[in-house]
């Protein structure tokens, strides 16, 4: 058994969907990053690795100010106690217009969270395939009508 138990790690997990709920909401994506912890680490395979809670807040504004009301719907989630993580499937799901049949734009992401405590996250670690995933449905959803909010403050490294 790890050092926090199931029980733990599944109410900071929800805690952290909450605040990514909320962001998405609000469109005030500050209150997500208050979940990691002040030297966290994060992977993400499009955009590269970022050091420290400031870095990953300075880079969940700007890379979502395009689409800053964007969800993420759970399709699984697997706890693991022993080494205080959690992995799981997301969608990224852009907002309306939506397809033929009302559901968004979508496309996959298989995240791992690594806990440090506290209500609070050590690392995260995106796995997606941009330029096989992400560029497809977003050209999908500009098709349909959508358009994002303001053009990228970030670019991907990573295509």
């Amino acid at each position: 058994m790890g050092m926090y138990s199931r029980e733990e790690l599944a109410a900071a997990f929800e805690d952290y969907k909450s605040r990514r709920d909320s962001a998405s909401q609000t469109g005030d994506w500050n209150v997500w990053a208050e979940c990691f912890a002040l030297d966290a680490h994060y992977i993400e395979h499009a955009y590269g690795e970022l050091h420290g809670r400031e870095a990953i807040r300075n880079w969940i504004c700007e890379v979502m100010a395009p689409y800053p009301t964007m969800t993420f719907p759970v399709n699984w989630v697997v706890i693991d106690e022993e080494n205080h993580a959690i992995v799981w499937e997301v969608m990224n799901a852009f907002p309306a217009p939506f397809d033929d049949h009302g559901k968004p734009f979508a496309f996959p992401n298989w995240s791992r969270l690594v806990y440090a405590g506290n209500m609070l996250w050590a690392s995260e670690e995106d796995i997606y395939n941009p330029a096989r995933d992400a560029g497809r449905v977003f050209s999908q959803w500009i098709a349909a009508g959508g358009a994002p909010l303001s053009k990228e403050a970030i670019e991907m490294k990573y295509r």
